[in-house]
């Protein structure tokens, strides 16, 4: 039985993008589910008829949770055609001011768990399989009071380049998405709503367009996905020009 597996799918994009997957991949029968929440992702399976799911409340800031994620698929062996890694948090603040466990917070979980849990995925991906990492715009340049969030997300967006190049050969295509900001809970868990000038001069991308858009690109094996123009223009004038001019630019 063909498999997707998604984390962080109890919210936001990942929800969305668990609505839409059944018309991008129409052949994937079962959807295994990762988020903290076992009430939101129990209520999602619900809204999935003629799909097989399996809920899997973890959180995968506890090493725990990727010794039961490996016994789970050790158990399963599922034929997992799509792992779409979107978990992850980020917050507003100033180093030596913000909360310590908040920093560690967005590097366990936006880095950590995301190179985990792939590296446990990948050896039941058969040829054809597809990896969907969710990065964001931040990745195209430090952001100030948000640093951490931003390093982390260029992680993701060159590991997603990097692992494109090297499950080439197995014929797993590695996707990135790098959005803008969203109207999603992301902006009050991680006091940004309210306390960013920057946020609200942004235009906001669309969830819904997003996550179909994120399904076609990985579908269609693309590396890096760039929703609306203006952040397609962003993207160009981070890589021409200088990093310590962008950054004044990018401040949040």
């Amino acid at each position: 039985m063909k498999t997707a597996i998604i984390t962080g799918a109890s919210a936001g994009l990942g929800q969305e993008i668990v609505r839409q997957l059944g018309d991008v991949f129409p052949e994937i029968e079962c959807y295994w589910l990762i988020a903290r929440r076992a009430d939101r992702l129990e209520s999602l399976a619900i809204s999935l008829p003629g799909k097989a799911t399996v809920c899997l409340p973890m959180d995968l800031c506890d090493p725990m949770s990727f010794v039961r994620l490996q016994e789970k698929l050790a158990e399963d062996r599922p034929e997992v055609s799509l792992l779409v890694n979107n978990a992850g948090c980020g917050y507003l603040g100033r180093i030596g001011e913000m909360d310590t466990a908040s920093q560690t917070r967005m590097v366990d979980l936006n880095l950590r768990a995301l190179t985990a849990v792939t590296n446990m995925v990948v050896p039941y991906m058969p040829q054809g399989g597809r990896i969907l990492n969710v990065s964001s715009i931040a990745s195209f340049c430090p952001n100030p009071r948000m640093t951490v969030y931003s390093a982390s997300k260029a992680y993701v967006s060159a590991y997603t380049i990097g692992a494109a190049e090297e499950l080439r050969s197995r014929e797993i295509s590695v996707t990135a998405v790098c959005p803008g900001p969203m109207a999603t809970e992301f902006l009050e868990v991680g006091s940004i709503a309210g306390n960013s000038k920057m946020f609200e001069l942004l235009p906001y991308c669309d969830l819904v367009r997003v996550a179909g858009g994120a399904l076609r690109a990985a579908k269609a094996g693309r590396t890096i996905y760039t929703p609306r123009l203006f952040y397609k223009f962003y993207r160009l004038l981070a890589k021409v020009t200088p990093v310590k001019l962008m950054v004044q630019l990018a401040k949040t």
